[in-house]
C-alpha cells in the first residue's frame, strides 16, 4: 500500500484544483482565505509526496508525470484566478500558460516517441515552482503589493531559466544517447 501513497497524494492534489477555483470565486466573505488554505494543503501534500517517494524509493514513471502535472494544474488555476481578479497581469499568466503547455507537449512527445524518455525537474524548475507558490500565497494575502508582483516576475524568470536548462539537457545529455 505504501508504494501508492505518493501517487495518491498527487491525485488528491489534482482533485483540489477545481475545489480551489470554486472556493476562490464563491460568495463567502472568507473565500480567498479558504482558497489559500486549499492551496497550502496542496503544497503540503506536494512536499509529503516527494519526501515519501524519495525516502522509501517509491519513485515511479507515473509519479514523475503525475506529481508535476498536479503542481502545474494547481499553479495555473491559481494564476488564472488571480488574473481574472486583476491581481496578476494577463501577460504573466499568458506566458506561463504558453511555457507550461509547450513543456507538456514536449514531454508527451518525448515520452511516447523517444523511448519513454522523461526529463526530471531540475533546480530551476523546482525553484520556479516554489517561487510561484510563494507568489500566489503573497498575492492572495496582500493583493496589491509591489512585492507580490516582483515575486511573480522572479518566478517567471526562473521558469524561463528552467526551460533553457531542460532544452540544453535534452540536446547535450539525452538526445545523443537515444541514437539520433
Amino acid at each position: 500500500m505504501l508504494k501508492n501513497v505518493p501517487n495518491i497524494l498527487s491525485a488528491f492534489r489534482i482533485l483540489l484544483v477545481p475545489v480551489f477555483a470554486v472556493v476562490y470565486f464563491s460568495a463567502n466573505p472568507s473565500a480567498h482565505n479558504l482558497a489559500l488554505s486549499i492551496f497550502i494543503l496542496a503544497s503540503i501534500t506536494d512536499i509529503l509526496d516527494g519526501t515519501i517517494a524519495r525516502k522509501y524509493n517509491l519513485i515511479s514513471k507515473v509519479g514523475t508525470v503525475l506529481d508535476p502535472l498536479a503542481d502545474k494544474l494547481m499553479q495555473l488555476t491559481a494564476l488564472i484566478c488571480l488574473t481574472i481578479d486583476a491581481l496578476i497581469p494577463l501577460w504573466v499568466t499568458g506566458m506561463v500558460l504558453f511555457l507550461e503547455f509547450g513543456m507538456i507537449i514536449a514531454g508527451i512527445y518525448m515520452y511516447f516517441r523517444e523511448h519513454s524518455t522523461v526529463i526530471p525537474s531540475n533546480k530551476f524548475g523546482k525553484s520556479a515552482t516554489i517561487l510561484f507558490a510563494l507568489a500566489i500565497f503573497i498575492t492572495i494575502l496582500y493583493p496589491d503589493s509591489l512585492g507580490s508582483l516582483l515575486l511573480v516576475i522572479l518566478a517567471l524568470t526562473t521558469k524561463l531559466m528552467a526551460l533553457a536548462t531542460y532544452i540544453q539537457n535534452y540536446y547535450t545529455k539525452i538526445k545523443p544517447h537515444l541514437g539520433m
